[in-house]
């Protein structure tokens, strides 16, 4: 069976970034996604596209065909107040490096990282971590399979399905939605989001959209 639209595809594959492994995911733990369906980055699946289980791979993608280009205008000051929950400032959040799921101007959630600290503001990085960078993949098809009726209507894992909000765990303690223009409030218990897909908490540096 090759690889087409809505095909359940398996893959097992390593990323190189500037030398360095930056992503991988082995055969015993394969990305599956839903072929044709924008579960992937593009030119990602049009190079998986008509390829059969046992086939290799090996492409390089621009930083067009990937993330885009690193964009200064995605770099923001945040009021400190946003990281404020019930009056009292979250210092357990305002951690430089760390990365804090936010609220764009569309509802979308987005993926900021604490870039510096200062005394009235914060100034986080809106770039996908992978922006300006050259994607190098190789790996290998491990399966190819026919989507269920309910897989094409509810997603692998339910990613397409209605999401009554943001429900994540990890480090982050404070679900903090921002517009993208300085605006930014954290709102109760939130998570350090490393999602799947269309999930709620999407972004990590694997080759989806």
């Amino acid at each position: 069976m090759k690889v087409e639209k809505n095909k359940v595809v398996a893959v097992s594959y390593e990323l190189e970034v500037e030398g360095q492994i930056a992503d991988r995911s082995g055969a015993d733990k394969p990305l599956e996604y839903i072929h044709g369906t924008g579960m992937l980055l593009p030119k990602f699946e049009a190079n998986l596209e008509g390829k059969e289980p046992g086939d290799s791979f090996g492409f390089t993608l621009s930083p067009e065909e990937g993330y885009g280009k690193y964009d200064e205008r995605f770099r923001i000051d945040v009021p400190i107040s946003a990281f404020e929950v019930n009056g009292e400032l979250r210092k357990d959040l305002l951690v430089p490096g760390r990365i804090l799921p936010m609220f764009n101007s569309e509802g979308q959630v987005v993926q900021g990282k604490i870039e510096k600290i200062g005394e009235d503001t914060v100034t986080m990085d809106f770039n996908h971590p992978m922006a300006g960078k050259t994607l190098n993949f190789t790996g290998k098809v491990e399966s190819v399979r026919s989507a269920t009726e309910k897989e094409l209507t509810e997603g692998l894992h339910g990613e397409y399905l209605p999401k009554e909000g943001c429900h994540c765990g990890g480090d982050c303690h404070g679900d903090c939605g921002g517009h993208g223009d300085g605006e930014c409030g954290c709102h109760g218990e939130g998570g350090d989001c490393h999602g799947e897909g269309h999930g709620c908490c999407h972004g990590g540096d694997s080759p989806k959209s």
